[in-house]
């Protein structure tokens, strides 16, 4: 079974369009983003808000 569906991976997609070009911020100190791992996380926690099949995220 998809771990994850297909808006999901589009809105992972455009993060990274968005990062490869130095155009992707943080959500809450607005600072440009410079990790990958951080764009993916921002790509799925925008999916979710839209509703998207995602997991929740791993609580520590």
């Amino acid at each position: 079974m998809a771990r994850y569906g297909k808006k999901a991976q589009e809105s992972v997609e455009e993060a990274m369009h968005k990062f490869k070009k130095g155009e992707l911020k943080s959500g809450g100190s607005g600072k440009k983003v410079t990790n990958p791992k951080q764009a993916v996380a921002i790509g799925l926690s925008e999916a979710r808000e839209k509703g998207a099949k995602v997991p929740q995220p791993e609580k520590k």
